[in-house]
């Protein structure tokens, strides 16, 4: 439902113009009366916290403070004179780092070239390979007799799943194709239909990840208790403010966590049902689902093909065999989502607007591969320069690895599922 003009203050006069310092924007940081600052300009968003399509939590985890680079990393240009509704006046003490007016140069640049609206071929690629292997999938189970090809057919539908997250990944971050409509089906079709993970709830998921890169208490990504603890800052019983809930550090944490680095790797296989569970939970009770019949259509679609097809084989331990090949391979995308952020520095707390640059980089890590490998990493493998500039399609992101600085430390990672698996593993 649209806002109505009544509900937005207006545009802040030039000439009358009230000031605001830093103190006062930091005073107004809650759901119900939530300030930001986007180049010196303040906004008080509380009416577009229902309506924001990245949800609320990237804005309630800013709040009351400097969203500059936050917002020119996720919005285009074009998004900037929708902000003018909601404009109160302007900072007094504005400043800018530098550290973020580099950043800002350098986004300004790639924009001025072009590059966030040239997607490349890789949509296309995706799609072909998908079809590709999902038939040969198809024929290996209804065509031939043999366990091995039916056990090939399993692993198959793993790799699809991967390559299906790599193009919702892309989707999610910027248009992969022209038209705004064909976008939403591809999301669906290669999301919800195919891998039974709700664009809804990665989107939820991974919005909060981006804006609070590798913060303990605020990125999902890094809340794995009471399986793994990447840090002993959580042996604290820190509150999860994305789960709502503590992540409380007891007996059985205490019990699991002492074993993570022999427990790893099997729970990496069959990851994939934690993310099913979640994704079902997300469309069936979370209040604000965007278009949420078409989202559970699209779940439901999944849990009516996939089981279909299980039941095809001959016999239970061919069928069991079968869906823990799928999970197993589409685990290794779960190993390649750890590498980049279980190995970085870590935090407790949300971001700083004023070092927004500095967490992005130091909370993530590059991996070092040869060109003929990126299809295999889906352009995370570039994971600095895509928390960087995220709506860069990846076929971009090899270009401008070179002009992207590094401002982590340089110290030797000191995390606890890195050191376990390292060490032990």
């Amino acid at each position: 439902m649209p806002l109505s003009a009544d509900a937005m203050p207006p545009p802040g006069d030039a000439a009358g113009v009230r000031m605001i310092s830093s103190k006062e924007l930091r005073a107004h940081a809650s759901p119900d009366d939530l300030w930001i600052s986007i180049s010196g300009d303040v906004y008080d968003v509380t009416p577009w916290l229902p309506h924001h399509p990245g949800g609320d939590l990237p804005l309630i985890t800013l709040a009351g403070q400097d969203a500059t680079d936050a917002f020119a990393a996720y919005h285009p240009p074009s998004a900037r004179p929708l902000l003018r509704r909601f404009l109160v006046g302007r900072l007094s003490d504005y400043t800018v780092s530098p550290a973020s007016a580099d950043y800002r140069r350098l986004l300004a640049q790639f924009s001025s070239a072009g590059l966030f609206e040239r997607v490349g071929p890789t949509p296309k690629v995706l799609l072909a390979i998908m079809v590709t292997l999902f038939s040969a999938a198809l024929y290996l189970i209804l065509a031939c007799a043999t366990a091995s090809a039916h056990l090939l057919a399993g692993g198959l539908i793993g790799f699809i799943w991967i390559q299906s997250g790599w193009m919702g990944h892309d989707s999610g971050h910027h248009r992969i194709t022209g038209y705004p409509l064909l976008n939403r089906v591809l999301q669906i079709l290669s999301g919800n239909c195919l891998t039974g993970l709700s664009i809804a709830w990665w989107k939820c998921n991974h919005n909060t990840h981006h804006i609070a890169c590798n913060s303990l208490d605020h990125d999902p990504d890094l809340q794995h208790m009471p399986l793994f603890a990447v840090s002993p800052k959580l042996f604290a019983n820190i509150w999860s403010y994305f789960y709502r809930r503590t992540m409380a550090f007891d007996a059985a944490s205490k019990f699991l966590i002492s074993y993570q680095h022999w427990t790893f790797y099997p729970v990496m296989c069959v990851a994939r049902i934690n993310l099913l569970t979640q994704s079902a939970l997300f469309v069936l009770t979370e209040k604000r689902v965007p278009q949420r019949f078409l989202e559970i259509a699209g779940v439901a679609a999944f849990w009516a093909w996939y089981p279909l097809l299980v039941s095809c084989l001959p016999n239970w331990w061919e069928r069991v065999a079968f869906v823990l090949s799928s999970f197993t391979i589409c685990g290794i995308q779960h190993v390649q989502f750890c590498l980049n952020h279980f190995s970085s520095e870590v935090y407790v707390g949300p971001p700083k607007g004023n070092d927004w640059f500095e967490k992005q980089t130091a909370g993530t890590l590059d991996i070092l591969c040869s060109p003929w490998m990126d299809w295999f990493h889906g352009g995370l493998q570039f994971q600095i320069e895509h928390h960087l500039f995220p709506r860069l399609p990846r076929c971009h992101l090899r270009k401008v690895a070179p002009y992207a600085r590094n401002a982590t430390s340089g110290a030797a990672p000191k995390n606890l599922v890195w050191e376990a698996v390292n060490t032990h593993g």
